[in-house]
């Protein structure tokens, strides 16, 4: 146990009995899990295939057997890692017989589900975020095994939401399919209700282990308690102040809970930050300390503050994205030019969304860069695939489809069955409604409106179809319907009116855009090559706060530090903002040596609010 601190050496020779170790961003909670692993094998003589050690991904799994394997200097360990679904399945496969291909495909489920949708009155413009907001409310009431009949959905009406559920569930049980949540339901209640089976794996691991606590739910967490019973040597490593996926049924919660259901448990507490400069580790935890529902602890850093060196913490306001944008660039090459490398930099932000206008200025720079997860493109949206189609329809674009989208957004009241041929013609429109008034004006006031487009640019063009031709009223009505908000739409359409501000023309506009589309697409592969561990290339990280969860570098810059971003508008409930509190911290604690937070005094044109977690530093 050489080279640990005092703390780590408690938690490492922990030997029977539940305990709970809460490790603080930087902590070493790696080493302590691997070294206690040696501890238990090579000083208490327990059989190395006797440890489970469970992760959350595959990746986490991988590293800690290979440190294990380093740490002992042994080609194969016995030691048994893997997630909980792998571990999980496992033990269905020797009651049920499942193998792989009982696990559903996600795109199988996805057409079953859009299969399921179709089914309904629902009035969906974009299919594809609605189908994956469905799959993430399935997998909530499953996580938390929420009785369905007690489930109130924010996406549809509850009796809609419980038909489609239901009928997903009766479609795999005729396929003899299960999905990944399935399999944690699934061996809940193999275990819980075949005491046989439950006694078999309580013998094969008397000593669990497990990384990342705080990101467990309820149905892992039940499993969890029959697997170690009734022993219950459950060595859990975590922070309740780093869970941030509730989305995924995780709850900070559980972590108290332990507590209580197993009230002989040892605690201990890595308090030492070991990754971060001590001016982050000290605004940091005045951030967090705002969070009621916590488990109190004190984080110092280890490192010592040098009286030379530049403040590691900037906070900076800035008039809008662009000059938000330039000076993060600005900066990239600044460090860059001191020898930091591209990889050691990253840019975190709240959603995937607002990656898209940085990317955009390094590209022109020739910055190098790759996004953990996809930055979705602009272009692609069902609203902006609107707006185009009313341009391209401007332009002399006269086919069925084209058409079809956008008569009736606004509404007109134009019926499908008036177009009967590949091309429409207006007049013969006109003809199809010759004893309504009412209609053909509509179709005439339709006709203005693009001849009026015809001859604008692009941002007028924007501009008019928005708030001339009524497009406006038309997102404001869907909201409504949908019971969603109309802000985050709104939201789309300025980014979309901001690019087009910075169009002279329509041809530059099309061009800039399948050069955009072309880039994206290398991205794609370049987040796919990361993933695997295949990329070599030297490039600036930009991700979400989720993705950067166990990660670190030199410099760090959280931009958008605006109310609406970050506390995300959404977050309403005070376990919501919680979160939201929680995900600012991971971000600013993945700092080593700089971290840079920007916030905006206005957004696409708009007045915002600086972030309340930037006042809460202070």
């Amino acid at each position: 146990m050489q080279n640990l601190n005092d703390a780590q050496k408690q938690a490492v020779s922990h030997f029977e009995g539940p305990m709970l170790v809460l490790a603080g961003p930087g902590s070493g909670k790696t080493r302590v899990i691997t070294e206690r692993i040696r501890y238990l094998t090579t000083e208490k003589g327990v059989a190395p295939a006797s440890i489970l050690v469970i992760t959350f991904t595959k990746a986490a799994a991988a590293e800690m057997r290979i440190r294990y394997q380093n740490l002992c200097s042994a080609p194969k360990s016995g030691v048994h890692f893997g997630t909980f679904h792998a571990i999980f399945f496992t033990i269905l496969k020797y009651a049920y017989h499942y193998t792989a291909d009982n696990i559903i495909r996600d795109e199988v489920r996805y057409d079953i589900l859009k299969q399921i949708l179709n089914e309904t009155d629902l009035e969906i413009q974009d299919e594809h975020e609605f189908l994956g907001d469905l799959e993430s409310e399935i997998s909530r009431v499953k996580g938390e095994r929420i009785n369905l009949s007690n489930y109130y959905s924010p996406l549809c009406a509850d009796e809609v939401f419980r038909e489609m559920f239901l009928k997903y569930q009766k479609v795999l049980e005729k396929k003899r399919l299960i999905d990944f949540d399935d399999m944690l339901v699934y061996c809940y209640e193999l275990l819980d209700k075949r005491p046989d089976i439950r006694q078999m794996w309580q013998r094969q691991f008397p000593y669990i282990l497990i990384d990342e606590f705080q990101d467990i739910s309820r149905v892992q967490y039940d499993v969890v308690k029959l697997l170690g019973a009734p022993a219950n040597n459950i060595f859990i490593v975590g922070d309740d102040d780093q869970s941030i996926y509730g989305f995924r049924g995780a709850k900070p919660d559980i972590m108290k809970q332990f507590l209580k259901d197993y009230p002989d448990a040892k605690r201990c507490l890595l308090g030492v930050n070991y990754r971060c400069a001590p001016e982050i580790v000290e605004v940091a935890a005045k951030l967090i300390g705002k969070n009621q529902n916590r488990l109190p602890k004190k984080i110092c850093a280890a490192k010592t503050a040098a009286g030379k060196e530049p403040a590691a913490v900037e906070k900076r306001e800035f008039q809008g994205l662009t000059e938000e944008n330039e000076e993060i660039r600005a900066k990239i090459l600044e460090y860059r030019n001191q020898g930091i490398p591209y990889g050691e930099i990253a840019v975190l932000f709240r959603t995937n969304i607002q990656a898209r206008a940085l990317s955009y200025k390094l590209m022109e720079f020739n910055i190098p860069f790759v996004m953990k997860e996809r930055i979705p493109n602009l272009y692609e949206h069902w609203i902006v695939r609107d707006i185009m189609t009313y341009v391209q329809i401007a332009r002399g674009n006269r086919e069925r489809g084209q058409v079809l989208r956008i008569i009736n957004r606004p509404k007109r009241y134009v019926h499908r069955n008036a177009f009967t041929e590949p091309y429409v013609d207006f007049e013969e429109l006109k003809c199809f409604y010759e004893d309504k008034d009412w209609m053909i004006d509509r179709i005439e006031q339709l006709q203005y409106d693009i001849s009026m487009l015809a001859q604008m640019k692009p941002y007028a063009a924007v501009n008019f179809i928005r708030r001339g031709i009524g497009y406006d009223e038309y997102i404001r009505e869907y909201a409504e319907y949908r019971g969603i908000r109309a802000d985050d739409m709104f939201e789309i359409l300025d980014e979309l009116l901001e690019e087009a501000r910075q169009q002279e023309t329509f041809e530059e506009w099309f061009d800039s855009i399948q050069a955009y589309k072309e880039e994206l697409q290398a991205q794609t592969r370049k987040s796919f090559a990361l993933q695997k561990g295949q990329l070599q290339e030297d490039a600036v990280m930009l991700m979400t706060m989720h993705g950067a969860k166990g990660l670190e570098f030199e410099c760090v810059f959280i931009p958008d530090a605006n109310e609406g971003v970050t506390p995300h508008s959404k977050s309403v409930l005070s376990a919501d903002m919680e979160e939201e509190r929680r995900m600012f911290y991971v971000a600013m604690t993945r700092a080593k040596s700089h971290l840079h937070i920007y916030y905006l005094k206005e957004r696409f044109h708009k007045e915002v609010d600086v972030s309340r977690f930037v006042e809460e530093m202070n």
